[in-house]
């Protein structure tokens, strides 16, 4: 059966439909799963979203996608999501990326493996772990998956161990209009706020952000504005900022990288996120942008039902090692 790390992943659902002279009539649905619970499952369907409920379920399995990207297009893309998030302190071993950032986001404090160290695997990670000691941190590494698959080996072999898988989802500019039965932006809270989009963060969109990301050190408003394309979305009800996000513009003006999307918790559910999304997407695709991407934990069913309602797909995934202590 399927497990909540099979979210984001295509799967197949046999169902029972009915029964027939004592017997079960099957129907097999194929789609992109975004939300499992213990009582149900939702597919994303090329005939739109199909809700089951897991009584029904006769099997269930994850299947291959259809199409892996290229080792060229995940690298790319980790480049594009490197230069939106981009660490104060950075370092080169052959191709590979060393970054820091007071700790803050393991995005900004993770080596990147991709391409040529060059040297030996081995002496690649010693490496790794000696920068980061330098800078009085734990050594970690992303790694793409599969491309980083021999590098994930060595790390296994040392005990390294894995945070939960995130998935980095792209999606075409303009993003996809909601999907029959899906609600559209704009209803409750959501209609009343008013969207301002800014190239600098406000007091209070700080405050928001270090809220969600345990503080704020200085080297976080590096991470937040050394990048040349970036805006900062904020949404106001009633003069009071309910929401917030950004987007930066990266990939040789190719991607827009979304981050930050966070509503205040008396506010969700009502549509500001995808409001707040669209506003990104809108001024993402007027710099010139033709697809976005985001980065978002697998287990985070609720954000991958609403991702996928806008068009998103999951490209790639990635793990974040860390060293043993």
């Amino acid at each position: 059966m399927l497990r909540q790390q099979d979210v984001g992943h295509r799967i197949v659902v046999r169902r029972i439909v009915g029964i027939r002279e004592g017997r079960p009539l099957f129907s097999d649905a194929l789609g992109e799963l975004v939300e499992l619970s213990e009582t149900h499952l939702t597919l994303a369907t090329a005939q739109g979203p199909l809700r089951v409920p897991v009584a029904q379920v006769h099997r269930a399995k994850r299947v291959p996608p259809t199409r892996r990207p290229t080792a060229a297009a995940v690298v790319a893309l980790e480049r594009a999501a490197d230069e939106a998030w981009p660490a104060p302190i950075r370092g080169r071993l052959g191709d590979w990326l060393l970054r820091s950032a007071e700790g803050w986001t393991g995005r900004a404090n993770s080596a990147l493996p991709i391409g040529d160290p060059d040297r030996p695997l081995p002496a690649a990670v010693d490496a790794v772990e000696r920068w980061y000691a330098d800078q009085g941190q734990p050594a970690m590494i992303n790694t793409p998956l599969p491309l980083a698959a021999p590098v994930g080996a060595e790390l296994d072999d040392r005990g390294w161990g894995s945070r939960p898988p995130t998935l980095v989802q792209i999606a075409p500019l303009p993003l996809a209009t909601p999907a029959p039965g899906v609600p559209r932006a704009g209803g409750g809270g959501a209609a009343a706020a008013v969207i301002e989009v800014a190239t600098a963060p406000s007091d209070e969109w700080l405050a928001v952000a270090a809220g969600r990301k345990g503080g704020l050190p200085d080297a976080a408003r590096h991470v937040l504005t050394a990048v040349d394309q970036v805006r900062f979305a904020h949404a106001y009800v009633d003069g009071t900022l309910v929401a917030i996000g950004r987007g930066a513009v990266t990939g040789q003006g190719r991607w827009l990288g979304l981050s930050l999307v966070e509503v205040l918790p008396p506010l969700r559910r009502q549509g500001l996120a995808r409001r707040v999304i669209d506003t990104l997407a809108e001024w993402g695709a007027s710099a010139g942008a033709t697809h976005a991407f985001l980065q978002v934990e697998q287990h985070n069913a609720a954000a991958v039902a609403l991702y996928r309602t806008l068009g998103f797909s999951t490209h790639h995934t990635y793990l974040t090692r860390v060293a043993p202590h």
